[in-house]
């Protein structure tokens, strides 16, 4: 209702100032009276009131008026020369020269004129104000968008915090349940027999009494060194306990031995020496051996993570 009050009311501003324009040079008093029909606080812009200043200023000199003060032709001096249109600009200045000696002087008309300045300066308090408003209304709406989208991201980066929080400690469970399960397998798979062979290993060549828990222990080693089975269980333990260390070897070393290989599965288990000979059937100078080799090997990969196990 408002955009469109204002846009009629405009439409007969411009109609009342295009009959004035009109009249100008056959009615100067028509013109000047149609001009002065016109309520200039209720013009819609700047642009309006300009064209108001000019043509009224130009009604008062087409009827040799002298008019009271620069207020009116001022106006239109002023918003054509900040807009640049210097046609105009030159057009007001020559009629502010020619009301300055205006022959006649008139009581209603300087009442008129006195009038419609009151007019002009309600027009202006009521442009400040509405200006002031849109300012208002603008930095309001403003600020509640970067409220909203202030809060937008707020809220979303709370989302992704929860859920790194949430996956954050769910992997650090998964980690400790994982580290705790694979350091007890490795502490029941490899210490014990770590420990039979150590056991074995003291007690070749003792004393009679020893010799039936020396046999019961050799034979045990004689089992791992033939169960592939077990070898593929210790084989899986390491790759779960070491990041895929042996699978990360085979592709770094193709060429690998297999009795290479088991070596070095022997030696990423934490096994002695003494251990690893018994498990290959092998003395411990040629487990010395075959391990400097090895290592010479792998160093050649230059793979930091695969000296780890010497």
């Amino acid at each position: 209702m408002i955009v469109t009050g204002c846009s009629y009311g405009g439409r007969n501003n411009d109609v009342y100032l295009d009959e004035a324009q009109s009249l100008l040079g056959e009615d100067p008093e028509g013109a000047l009276s149609k001009l002065n029909g016109i309520d200039v606080s209720d013009l819609r812009d700047s642009a309006t009131m300009a064209r108001w200043a000019l043509l009224y200023s130009e009604a008062m000199v087409a009827n040799k008026l002298t008019a009271p003060t620069d207020t009116i032709v001022n106006i239109a001096i002023d918003y054509y020369g900040r807009h640049g249109q210097q046609a105009f600009a030159t057009k007001a200045k020559s009629l502010k020269i020619q009301l300055s000696k205006g022959t006649k002087e008139d009581a209603l008309v300087s009442a008129l004129y006195l009038q419609k300045e009151k007019e002009f300066m309600l027009y202006r308090e009521k442009s400040r104000r509405e200006q002031t408003l849109f300012i208002g209304i603008f930095v309001l709406l403003l600020a509640s968008g970067i409220i909203i989208w202030q809060r937008q991201r707020l809220r979303i980066r709370q989302t992704e915090n929860d859920a790194l929080i949430a996956e954050a400690s769910s992997l650090k469970e998964s980690m400790t349940d994982r580290d705790s399960k694979l350091a007890s397998l490795l502490a029941n798979r490899f210490t014990l027999l770590d420990e039979l062979c150590g056991t074995y290993y003291e007690s070749q060549g003792t004393r009679t009494e020893r010799k039936a828990i020396a046999e019961k222990v050799r034979l045990q080693i004689e089992t791992l060194q033939k169960n592939d089975k077990m070898f593929a269980q210790i084989e899986g333990t390491i790759n779960d306990c070491r990041n895929n260390l042996l699978m990360k070897l085979k592709e770094a070393i193709p060429t690998l031995k297999p009795e290479e290989y088991r070596l070095y599965a022997l030696l990423a288990c934490g096994f002695s020496n003494r251990t690893i000979a018994l498990l290959l059937d092998e003395s411990i100078d040629v487990v010395y051996k075959r391990k400097s080799r090895l290592k010479a090997k792998v160093s050649e990969t230059h793979e930091a993570e695969f000296l780890t196990v010497f």
